[in-house]
């Protein structure tokens, strides 16, 4: 993604709210590092867009506060899928 940095900003802001995406799923959907997505949407958008943070700000707490979920669910299917592995299932 080339382009401006603050037009970028705005850009991983936007998807970041319609989507309730997380840092990872934005960068990976833009082809740019976390690093880089956290940045923009930390640093660079509170002095480009206060509103705008503080919408993104609101995602980013709800994935965090889900994230312990998430990590329980992948953890549950990875033991799942090597258990039936093992049995020689699918």
């Amino acid at each position: 993604m080339k382009g401006l940095p603050e037009e970028r900003t705005i850009r991983l802001a936007q998807y970041m709210i319609e989507q309730k995406a997380t840092v990872r799923q934005t960068a990976a959907r833009f082809g740019i590092s976390k690093s880089t997505v956290h940045k923009d949407i930390t640093t660079r958008l509170q002095k480009l867009n206060t509103e705008l943070y503080e919408r993104v700000q609101t995602v980013l707490q709800v994935n965090k506060q889900e994230r312990h979920i998430r990590g329980g669910r992948a953890t549950q299917a990875k033991y799942r899928a090597e258990a039936a592995q093992r049995r020689g299932e699918k």
